[in-house]
């Protein structure tokens, strides 16, 4: 491991480095959809491709990252990733045509499936203890959480003042300096032998891409679109084959015992309804920054500055209220601020501003999920043994992605169905009241099955 503190937390800064560019990867071409449009063309029922293609390819490939991790090393895997996601992103941003610059997205998912459980696992592998590792959990959840308003401001800058194309082009220099460090800066971790389970990782690939595409088409067609419904049915089928075949397979994707523990599911499921929470809030707190208060995507970013502050603050005293107030706590006071605060958004309306309105809510939400993010992490993670990093993070942040793909498609579906015609704000209530009710649940379901002195999961 590296012998001074000046080099462990230079790794850890290429590491975070490379999360910051990967958590912010979404919202940065958000901004840009209608300029990426104009100039390439895209019709409009095309141009949502561009998000959901990286969302599919990413949602369906994190288990199998995770376990490559375990399998040809962390740094290997991270290398290959990152890699992976450079040369997509380079593909992207001088595209010709909408199809190539579709094909780069995917390959962005699929560089970011396999880096992403490799920034999760080499935190908690380079960590010589548990306050280093809490550090750690904290610093990646803070770049995680402030990525989504560094997207909206780098990308709106970028579009408004050079390319949209620099949305992409950008993570090229970026990618290769940390490509070229993280060699020299963090060594190789310890192998698991054994064969890749090709049979559950095709099943957990369909399985999941069908999952997140059944949210991604609830959103856009409706619940009882045959599509809909046929995609969930798949990934139900998919999952229950994939279950049976981990359970008799010599050499799992996924060792179910990993998901055993009562204190992990609990961690997983609070993770995901908050993170989901958390993402469709970001996204129709967006949508109300331009389409009512009629700020330009530069300057929605920088309304987003008081969350990406607050978030990165209190994280950075997460770790000390770890230890003198326990992980459950912090998660429950967590999850009722993010009520809280979904409760403030739900008063929104046309005659709302603001600094009187939108920016308390913002702090409190900001608070709670700065409180519930990295002692979730902690309490997903711990006890788990180091060759099983890759997957445990795997699962972790496939728990979040499909957490944020229910969210935003739950609370859409609630926002339009009680959406008045020509006032924007009407269906916000109904939606973010919804959102305080499962953030309420998830503070119970933490209560039910976090423990105050949290047991090692084994």
């Amino acid at each position: 491991m590296p012998a001074t503190l000046i080099y462990r937390k230079t790794a850890l800064a290429v590491i975070l480095t490379v999360q910051l560019m990967l958590a912010m990867d979404f919202l940065i071409v958000i901004v840009s959809l209608k300029n990426i449009q104009i100039d390439l063309g895209f019709t409009a029922a095309d141009l949502s491709w561009i998000p959901n293609a990286f969302a599919l390819a990413f949602g369906g490939l994190l288990l199998l990252g995770g376990r490559l991790g375990d399998m040809i090393g962390q740094v290997k895997a991270f290398k290959i990733g990152l890699a992976i996601f450079v040369l997509a992103s380079l593909a992207g941003g001088i595209a010709p045509s909408p199809s190539v610059l579709i094909i780069a997205r995917v390959f962005q998912g699929v560089g970011s499936a396999l880096a992403a459980p490799s920034v999760l696992a080499l935190i908690t592998i380079l960590a010589r203890n548990e306050e280093e590792k809490n550090h750690g959990l904290s610093l990646f959840n803070a770049i995680s959480s402030i990525g989504a308003s560094v997207g909206l401001i780098l990308g709106g800058a970028l579009t408004a003042f050079i390319s949209w194309r620099w949305s992409l082009l950008i993570n090229v220099p970026v990618g290769a300096v940390t490509f070229a460090a993280i060699g020299f800066l963090v060594p190789e971790t310890s192998k698991v032998k054994g064969k890749i389970d090709f049979s559950g990782a095709l099943t957990a690939i369909f399985g999941s891409t069908a999952l997140v595409y059944g949210f991604i088409s609830a959103a856009e067609n409706s619940w009882l679109s045959l599509l809909t419904i046929g995609s969930f049915i798949a990934a139900v089928l998919l999952f229950t084959l994939f279950f049976l075949i981990e359970s008799k397979v010599a050499d799992p994707l996924l060792r179910l015992s990993i998901l055993c523990p009562k204190p992990r599911q609990g961690g997983l499921i609070v993770m995901a309804a908050v993170v989901g929470m958390h993402f469709a809030s970001l996204f129709l707190i967006l949508q109300y920054f331009q389409q009512v208060l009629g700020l330009n995507p530069l300057l929605a970013g920088f309304a987003y500055m008081p969350l990406t502050i607050t978030v990165f603050s209190v994280t950075q005293f997460v770790p000390r209220m770890v230890i003198r107030f326990g992980v459950r706590n912090l998660m429950v006071v967590g999850c009722i601020l993010v009520a809280a605060g979904v409760i403030g958004f739900s008063r929104l309306n046309a005659n709302s501003t603001y600094w009187g309105d939108v920016l308390f809510p913002v702090i409190l939400h900001s608070v709670g999920v700065a409180l519930v993010f990295t002692p979730g992490s902690i309490i997903v993670l711990e006890g788990v043994e180091d060759q099983d990093a890759g997957i445990a993070s795997g699962v972790l942040q496939i728990s979040q992605q499909i957490g944020g793909a229910i969210g935003i498609a739950a609370m859409v579906s609630i926002y339009t169905a009680n959406l008045k015609p020509h006032d924007f704000s009407s269906g916000l209530s109904s939606a973010f009241l919804a959102a305080a009710g499962i953030s309420v649940l998830a503070a119970i379901i933490t209560i039910i099955y976090v423990p105050h002195k949290p047991e090692t999961n084994k």
